[in-house]
């Protein structure tokens, strides 16, 4: 009896949730409910951690190079493209970096701000394909928590962004994360692309600095919401998530930074070599997914 109150009360709670939800997103792909992008995150956890690397256990790593070099720039082309659209649809157009509300309402501005969102969310998607690809080329020493971490929670988190607040002050991440990855995926497609273009490379010491100053303008401009004396952001809970996750981010990269650098220096050249590796595997956004041997 007790399980089938709480199986209740969960279902009641559910559907008075979804009575806030926005109407406009309610038909796009995976948006009708919660449960197939669960499935999806579940698939994609069990595969990279468990049925991938038995299945590759046998198996020669997957030479992916000219896969590689189209997804990466295809991701680039993808993460230009939602730059545009967020600073069309609100970021360049008239938003003031400070309180800005989510228009929920059908006009063509509003609609392409939502639509934004959509795709910034089913972008997340595709990029967990950077894990796959470490599985079919056995570089399970890049397989980290927190990359998995990373690939897992900003598509689900997502979900519920663009059914509650698709649009706002909670989309200048996501815009700033479609710069970042703009820099980060043309660096993997040069990679990839084979030691001659090594020599292109030499801004690699600047992406840990360009992620550093990522997560310090999110935090800095998601913190503000609170100094604001009034700001009637319908669903404060995504303030509030943003503002953990950029926090969580920023510790884990000034704890690299200093691994990496002030530890790291006092360290022979070759460890510092290692280390550097061993930190920028782990951390890079969960993203780093191409070393220089490719």
């Amino acid at each position: 009896k007790m399980e089938l109150n709480m199986t209740s009360s969960a279902a009641h709670f559910y559907d008075e949730l979804m009575r806030e939800a926005d109407s406009r997103t309610e038909e796009w792909l995976l948006m009708s409910s919660p449960l197939p992008q669960t499935v999806i995150i579940a698939a994609y956890i069990f595969f990279v951690t468990s049925l991938g690397p038995r299945l590759m256990e046998s198996r020669k790593p997957f030479d992916l190079k000219g896969v590689l070099i189209i997804y990466n720039f295809g991701v680039v082309a993808l993460s230009l493209y939602m730059c545009y659209e967020f600073v069309m649809s609100g970021w360049g157009t008239g938003y003031s970096f400070r309180c800005d509300l989510v228009d929920y309402s059908d006009s063509p501005q509003a609609v392409r701000m939502a639509a934004t969102c959509w795709l910034y969310y089913f972008s997340k998607f595709i990029e967990m394909l950077d894990t796959v690809f470490f599985v079919l080329r056995k570089r399970y020493t890049q397989v980290t928590f927190l990359h998995v971490y990373h690939h897992s929670i900003m598509p689900f988190t997502w979900w519920f962004g663009v059914r509650f607040a698709a649009g706002g002050l909670g989309t200048f991440h996501a815009m700033l994360n479609c710069v970042v990855h703009v820099i980060m995926y043309s660096y993997y497609g040069l990679t990839a692309m084979g030691p001659s273009y090594q020599k292109y490379l030499w801004w690699k010491k600047y992406l840990t600095t360009i992620q550093l100053v990522q997560f310090v303008m999110v935090t800095s401009h998601i913190s503000q919401y609170f100094f604001i004396k009034d700001c009637p952001y319908r669903f404060p809970i995504f303030v509030y998530i943003i503002g953990l996750y950029g926090l969580i981010f920023l510790f884990l990269f000034l704890n690299f930074w200093y691994h990496a650098y002030t530890k790291g220096k006092r360290l022979p050249k070759v460890l510092q070599n290692q280390r550097w590796a061993h930190h920028s595997n782990g951390v890079m956004n969960g993203n780093a997914n191409h070393d220089k041997d490719e």
